[in-house]
């Protein structure tokens, strides 16, 4: 898993898919004020976190709040757009290529963030900066209305941004249960 050929692959990977998830995100990007940028583009901004750890492997260093930052939202931005994906499908009575292709897509982000789990290690600061985050990415989503546009599921936002909610729960639940912690914090 952390061979270096497989790496230099999987950041390839990672990083062509990012820039796509960028680009996905431009008409949505054009009509939001740039102050909301960062916190728009959540799945691509997960699997940018996930290319930046990536390349601190490769160059033998480390950074526990990448780690914390990007196996939260590769899980949570991966398993909320695969449950989107899926209930968009029932509101529209069929199923999409592009859709399946995002359920895809966004599994593997989820699964990627398990497999580097034995890489990772992080400190209690960069766990709470993690939280804190992703509850002020919920509230720009939901309290702002910057979420993810999905066509007609727009018309239950208030019950997404609910679902939302808890998901950013389990992930900060999941972070501190298979992520190791160190004890004290280091200036490290």
């Amino acid at each position: 898993m952390f061979n270096k050929y497989f790496l230099t692959l999987l950041f390839i990977a990672n990083f062509l898919g990012t820039i796509y998830g960028y680009y996905w995100y431009k008409g949505q990007l054009s009509e939001t004020p740039l102050y909301f940028w960062p916190f728009v583009p959540d799945s691509p901004t997960a699997t940018l976190f996930l290319c930046v750890l990536i390349a601190l492997i490769l160059v033998k260093r480390h950074s526990g709040l990448i780690d914390a930052l990007a196996f939260t939202t590769l899980i949570k931005y991966g398993v909320w757009a695969v449950i989107m994906n899926f209930m968009y499908f029932v509101e529209i009575g069929y199923v999409t290529n592009v859709g399946l292709m995002l359920i895809c897509s966004h599994s593997l982000m989820a699964v990627q963030a398990l497999l580097f789990v034995p890489h990772m290690c992080i400190k209690l600061r960069d766990f709470f900066i993690t939280a804190v985050w992703l509850f002020h990415n919920d509230v720009i989503d939901y309290v702002y209305m910057q979420y993810p546009r999905y066509g007609s599921l727009d018309r239950i936002a208030e019950h997404i941004g609910y679902f939302s909610f808890w998901l950013t729960v389990i992930v900060i639940i999941l972070l501190y249960i298979l992520v190791p912690v160190e004890k004290r914090d280091h200036n490290n």
